[in-house]
């Protein structure tokens, strides 16, 4: 992993860690095609986890949305257990940010002008795939697929009822820099009154 030497510093990092995500995102943005690429852990309500690679579509102080199949395993972890954390991963920074809180689905009207920005192939998608179920093959999914989008074709491709986003409203981040000899830094931050207070954690 490369960016290791850098040092992070309590005295350099913005007190809000929203603007300081804004600041580390920024510079991955910069040597990496894809920095929103992010993991999300989610448990089951037996507290089975699982965790999968997903896109960031958007943040802000009201949390982090992504989208997805509200029947899909995540979807379903979910609806059982409304709690999650994500992760990113910037390699070449030698950075990665936790994030860590409670999940709520997002509002209707945000979701299907999500859903109407989307690519028409990725709109047919989330119609023709009913994620994480079994399928017989690939000939069957393709199949559904290209029958789908000639029902569609033509015609303005609505948000599936089933087909959504969900937003982490965060109650904890740790900024995360590479160190020389694993000796790592790490500053995580916690709601404090009105703002929030860093902590530094060993490595």
């Amino acid at each position: 992993m490369a960016g290791g030497g850098v040092g992070l510093d309590e005295g350099d990092v913005d007190r809000d860690p929203f603007r300081q995500f804004g600041r580390w995102f920024d510079e991955a943005a910069a040597v990496l095609d894809a920095p929103e690429a992010m993991a999300v852990a989610t448990a089951d309500a037996a507290g089975r986890p699982s965790v999968r690679m997903v896109l960031l579509k958007s943040w802000g102080e009201e949390g982090f949305t992504f989208f997805t199949n509200y029947d899909s395993r995540k979807g379903r972890d979910l609806g059982e257990n409304p709690h999650a954390a994500l992760l990113f991963h910037w390699e070449p920074l030698g950075r990665q940010v936790r994030i860590e809180g409670p999940v709520r689905r997002s509002g209707p009207s945000e979701s299907d002008a999500y859903f109407a920005s989307r690519p028409f192939g990725s709109q047919v998608g989330a119609y023709a795939s009913h994620q994480s179920r079994t399928v017989a093959d690939r000939p069957t999914l393709d199949a559904r697929v290209v029958e789908l989008a000639s029902a569609l074709g033509g015609r303005e491709v609505r948000r599936p009822p089933w087909w959504g986003g969900f937003r982490v409203e965060p109650v904890a981040f740790e900024f995360w820099q590479l160190g020389q000899s694993r000796m790592h830094d790490r500053l995580r931050y916690r709601p404090d009154g009105d703002g929030w207070r860093i902590e530094r954690l060993q490595p």
